[in-house]
C-alpha cells in the first residue's frame, strides 16, 4: 500500500514555486502577491489561513491579511473586494470560508475579478473548467491532480467514484479525472445523498474520492481491494486528551480501508496540504496573468 502523503506532494511543488519566484526575482520583478480576507475568529479558518499565509513566505510570495469582525456589513467586505481587484500590485484575492449568515457567498464569490479568483470559484472559471479552457481551478480538485501527478497514479480508463456534488469539489473534481488529460481519461460516476446503491457503486471504483464531510463514513465493506483512495473529509472531533481540544477525522475510516487500498491519502498529512499547493499554484498563474501586458 502506498501512502499518498500530502507532504511530500506539496513539498516538491512549493520546491518547483520557489525556483519559478527566484527567477521572477532575479529580473527585479516584484513577487506574487496574495491577499487573504478573514471574518470572524472561527478556529478552523485561522488556522487554514495561517497555513496559507505561512506557505506563501515558504515560497517567496508577499501576502496580505485583512481581517474583519463577525459583524462586518456586506457592502464593506464587497467594497474591499473591489478595490483589491482594482490594485494592480494583488495577483490573487481569497475569502476564506464559511462566511456568516448575513453574508450572501456567491455575491462575495462573483465580485472578485476572475482573474484574481485563486480559490477559482468564480462562474467564468466554473465556465471555463467545464469547456476544457485554461482557467483558475478550484484549489482541492487541483490539488488532488498535483497529487496523482506527483506519485503518477495510473487514471487513464479506469472507473472513478466521487462522493459529494458540491461546486468546490465534487463537481470539478468530476470534471478534472473524465478530462484528456495525463492523470484524467477516468470515467467518472458521481454520486451524492440520493444515490441508491451506493455501496455497490464505491465497490466498483478503481479510484474513490470522498468528499462528504462525514467522518469515517467510508468503510472497507464500500471499498474494492487493490481502489485508490483520496479522502478529501476532514473534520474537527471534540479530544479532551488533545492539548488544543481536538483531533481531525477523514471521511474515511484509514486503518481498515488502508489495509486493502493499494494507495491512500491520510487525514491530517493529505489533501489538506494539496489544496494549499493548489492555491499557490493559481497564484502564481493570476501573476502571470495580472503582469501578462
Amino acid at each position: 500500500m502506498i501512502l499518498l502523503d500530502g507532504k511530500l506532494a506539496s513539498a516538491s511543488v512549493k520546491e518547483n514555486l520557489k525556483k519559478e519566484v527566484d527567477k521572477i526575482i532575479e529580473k527585479n520583478l516584484r513577487p506574487p502577491h496574495l491577499a487573504a480576507i478573514l471574518i470572524g475568529n472561527n478556529g478552523a479558518s485561522e488556522t487554514y489561513v495561517a497555513s496559507k499565509i505561512k506557505s506563501c513566505k515558504e515560497v517567496g510570495f508577499t501576502s496580505t491579511l485583512i481581517r474583519y469582525e463577525e459583524s462586518v456589513l456586506e457592502k464593506v467586505l464587497l467594497d474591499k473586494i473591489l478595490e483589491l481587484n482594482n490594485d494592480p500590485t494583488i495577483d490573487g484575492i481569497l475569502v476564506q470560508l464559511p462566511l456568516p449568515k448575513h453574508i450572501v457567498e456567491t455575491k462575495v464569490i462573483e465580485t472578485i475579478n476572475p482573474k484574481k479568483d485563486v480559490d477559482g470559484f468564480h462562474p467564468i472559471n466554473a465556465g471555463k473548467l467545464v469547456q476544457g479552457l485554461e482557467t483558475l481551478i478550484p484549489a482541492t480538485p487541483y490539488g488532488v491532480m498535483l497529487m496523482l501527478e506527483h506519485f503518477n497514479v495510473d487514471t487513464k480508463g479506469k472507473h472513478a467514484v466521487i462522493i459529494g456534488r458540491s461546486n468546490i469539489v465534487g463537481r470539478p473534481m468530476s470534471i478534472l479525472l473524465s478530462s484528456n488529460l495525463l492523470h484524467g481519461n477516468c470515467t467518472v460516476t458521481l454520486c451524492h445523498s440520493h444515490t441508491p446503491d451506493l455501496i455497490e457503486i464505491c465497490k466498483q471504483a478503481d479510484i474513490l474520492v470522498a468528499a462528504l464531510g462525514k467522518p469515517e463514513s467510508i468503510t472497507a465493506k464500500m471499498v474494492k481491494p487493490g481502489a485508490v483512495i483520496i479522502d478529501v473529509g476532514i473534520t474537527r472531533i471534540d479530544d479532551n486528551t488533545k492539548k488544543n481540544g481536538y483531533r481531525l477525522k477523514g471521511d474515511v475510516k484509514f486503518d481498515e480501508v488502508a489495509a486493502i487500498a493499494s494507495a491512500i491519502t491520510p487525514v491530517p498529512g493529505g489533501v489538506g496540504l494539496m489544496t494549499i499547493a493548489g492555491l499557490l499554484k493559481n497564484t502564481l498563474k493570476a501573476y502571470q496573468l495580472n503582469t501578462k501586458n
